[in-house]
C-alpha cells in the first residue's frame, strides 16, 4: 500500500501514527506541499482536491484520513477501532466532532492563517477578526474536551486505551503548539496529549514538524 503524504501535514501524522503504532506496512511518498506539487496536475490525477494523505492499496484509491485510518484498521483488524456496535459509534462520534468542529477553529481560525500566505486574510482588520474568532472558538472547544471529552478519570478519549479518535485528536490539537498554543489551562487535555506523546512512534513522526515548529519560534503569535 502507498501513502502520499508530507510529514509536516496535520492530516498526514494521523496516518502516520496509526500505520506506525500498528505496525501497518506503507510505502511513504511524499508530496511536497511547500513547493506546491499537491497543486501540479500529476497530483491532481490522483487527488482532484490537491490534498493529502491519499491511500492507495493496489486499483483501490482513497483520500480523507478518517476514512483511511477506518480502512486500514479494519484491514488489519485493529483493536483501535472497536468492532461492537456502540463503541465503534463512540469513535466515530468524537472523530466527527474534531473534524467538524475544533480541527476547524483551532487550525484554519488560528493556526493556518498566520503560517501561510495563502491562508491569510485580505486586510489586516479582516485577519485580526479572523484570529480574534479563532481564538476564543477554539477555547470553547477545548473547555469542551477538556471536561466533557476526557474529565479528570479518562487516560484516552473512549476510555483506557487508544482509539483511532485519540490518533486523530492528538495530531489536532498538538498543531496549536507550532503557535505556542499554550493547554496549561485545561489539565485534563494536557494529561492526554502526555498520554499520546509517550507512544514510541510519536518521537519519529513528529520530527519534521517539530523542526518547522522550532523554524518559527521567533515569530508573533496570537495563541491560546
Amino acid at each position: 500500500m502507498k501513502l502520499y503524504y508530507h510529514p509536516a501535514s496535520t492530516t498526514s501524522r494521523i496516518v502516520m501514527m496509526f500505520a506506525e503504532e500498528e505496525g501497518v506496512k506503507l510505502d511513504y511518498q511524499v508530496v511536497d506541499l511547500f513547493t506546491g506539487e499537491h497543486l501540479k496536475p500529476e497530483f491532481a490525477k490522483i487527488n482532484p482536491n490537491c490534498l493529502v494523505p491519499v491511500l492507495e492499496d493496489g486499483d483501490f484509491r482513497l483520500t480523507e484520513s478518517s476514512a483511511i485510518i477506518k480502512y486500514l484498521a479494519d484491514k488489519v483488524g485493529s483493536p483501535a477501532y472497536p468492532k461492537e456496535l456502540k463503541a465503534r459509534a463512540r469513535v466515530h462520534e468524537v472523530m466527527d466532532w474534531f473534524n467538524s468542529n475544533c480541527y476547524k477553529d483551532i487550525a484554519y481560525g488560528l493556526t493556518y492563517p498566520q503560517l501561510f500566505p495563502h491562508h491569510k486574510r485580505p486586510s489586516d482588520a479582516v485577519q485580526a477578526g479572523t484570529l480574534a474568532w479563532g481564538k476564543e472558538r477554539a477555547q470553547a472547544w477545548l473547555k469542551i474536551l477538556d471536561k466533557d471529552w476526557l474529565g479528570p478519570d479518562r487516560r484516552f478519549l473512549c476510555g483506557d486505551r487508544v482509539t483511532l479518535a485519540d490518533y486523530m485528536g492528538a495530531e489536532m490539537v498538538t498543531l496549536g503548539e507550532v503557535i505556542r498554543c499554550d493547554y496549561k489551562g485545561y489539565p485534563n487535555v494536557q494529561r492526554w496529549l502526555k498520554n499520546m506523546k509517550a507512544l514510541k512512534s510519536w518521537p519519529k513522526v513528529h520530527e519534521v514538524i517539530e523542526g518547522f515548529t522550532a523554524s518559527v519560534k521567533d515569530q508573533p503569535f496570537v495563541a491560546v
